[in-house]
């Protein structure tokens, strides 16, 4: 008769496969794709199903942090603007209306929040290149296929998952994220991811380089002119970026100043040329309704001004003050306008709070990007001016995949560049 083995040699396998480097890897893979694919598992599955794989992959991951914890390096890891941001989402409960939805919606972006923050600190940086860029190339090869397959072989739309069928016509496009300012940030996120793994060699150039031509197209069939004008910025930032890592510290801090001041100026210009702009990008009819509810959102906004009226993340149509607002267009479920939506939920202290995380985060990443010997790190300065960017005509980076990958850059720009890092080493 076989003696079964002692039990606390499964409870030593149990603790090393929740450690071990292959479930963190599958934790990453999977959360990466189900931010990405949020808009789809809803469509298939329902609120029901996409909630029950955050929570699967958050006890996971919970699971595998705490058994990874003497491993890892916390001290300054965790930026102090990113907890107060989600501290004072969470504090809206107090004052909020609807205390059940907030507190859901709360828990939902922690979710997503803690998810970031693990990946961070258990994954390089080049590993969440290479994760992120194995997701999109599903993300935007099934998109493509399935708009080839309702607007040319079937020619009918794919009415579920809002795609229209459009691609003979050139587009607009949707693809399975919903609609087409989400689909071109997503191939532009998936263009700077392809573009860092082909110069850091991380995968052979016969992938890189369909990999590229296939977020190039997809960019090109959503004809986004949030997108078009969020690739124009992010194209120059990258030439800007390569000139600086090719300086010396001292002419690279001088040429800092001089690019700081440039880009004020040009923020002016573009400010006072803003009807031009609109013009050239073929976005009138976009921005007039973008317009039209932000003036709404403004006059609602006196109301709470200072806590806002609590955090619902996605809008609900049916609470107030959405459903007030801008009531006579077609529906959507945000401010269209991250800093807008921050404003309206959480008041001028959120706001506030906000604009501050993204500026330490910007920084950080920006130096990083311009003083580091490795082009991977350019890979979270040039996507987080891509959330940026667009986050002016979208409010992505607040939710979902926007906020997820928000998050890891973040952290990982705070992990080299934390002042209370610097001070735990003195």
């Amino acid at each position: 008769m076989t003696t079964p083995p002692p039990r606390h040699e499964f409870s030593d396998a149990a603790v090393a496969f929740v450690g071990s480097a292959r479930l963190a890897h599958a934790i990453t893979v999977a959360s990466i794709g189900m931010a990405f694919l949020a808009f789809t598992v809803r469509s298939t599955m329902g609120w029901a199903g996409l909630i029950a794989v955050l929570v699967a992959l958050v006890v996971f991951a919970a699971l595998s942090i705490t058994v990874k914890r003497h491993e890892l390096e916390w001290r300054g890891l965790l930026p102090l603007s990113l907890l107060f941001f989600v501290g004072w989402s969470t504090l809206s409960m107090l004052w909020s209306g609807y205390q059940w939805i907030t507190l859901a919606s709360v828990l939902y972006q922690a979710a997503f929040a803690f998810l970031g923050i693990y990946i961070a600190l258990t994954r390089d940086l080049i590993q969440i290149v290479r994760a992120v860029g194995d997701v999109l190339r599903v993300v935007l090869g099934v998109s493509i296929l399935l708009e080839v397959l309702s607007g040319i072989i079937l020619d009918i739309p794919f009415v579920f998952l809002r795609i229209a069928g459009n691609i003979a016509y050139g587009g607009p496009i949707q693809g399975i994220l919903g609609t087409r300012n989400q689909l071109g940030l997503v191939a532009l996120i998936a263009l700077v991811t392809f573009f860092v793994e082909l110069h850091t060699r991380s995968i052979p150039r016969r992938l890189a380089v369909p990999s590229i031509v296939l977020a190039s197209v997809t960019i090109l069939f959503t004809r986004s002119p949030v997108t078009a004008g969020a690739f124009i910025i992010v194209a120059l930032t990258a030439a800007v970026l390569i000139g600086l890592r090719r300086l010396d510290a001292a002419t690279r801090r001088v040429w800092q100043f001089v690019l700081l001041g440039g880009v004020t100026v040009s923020l002016a210009v573009l400010f006072a040329a803003r009807g031009r702009v609109i013009d050239l990008l073929n976005a009138g009819s976009e921005f007039e309704f973008r317009a039209s509810l932000w003036r709404d959102i403004l006059t609602m906004v006196d109301t709470n001004p200072l806590e806002g009226f609590g955090w619902v993340g996605y809008w609900r149509r049916d609470l107030a003050p959405f459903v007030g607002i801008d009531r006579f267009v077609a529906p959507h479920d945000s401010a269209l306008n991250a800093l807008l939506d921050v404003w309206l939920q959480l008041g001028l202290v959120g706001m506030f709070s906000f604009v501050v995380v993204v500026a330490l985060t910007l920084v950080r990443s920006w130096l990083l990007a311009s003083k580091k010997r490795s082009p991977v790190f350019l890979w979270p300065a040039l996507v987080v001016i891509a959330l940026v960017v667009t986050s002016a005509a979208e409010s992505s980076i607040l939710v979902e995949f926007g906020w997820l990958v928000f998050v890891i850059s973040t952290v990982k720009a705070s992990q080299n560049l934390s002042w209370r890092s610097r001070l735990a080493e003195r």
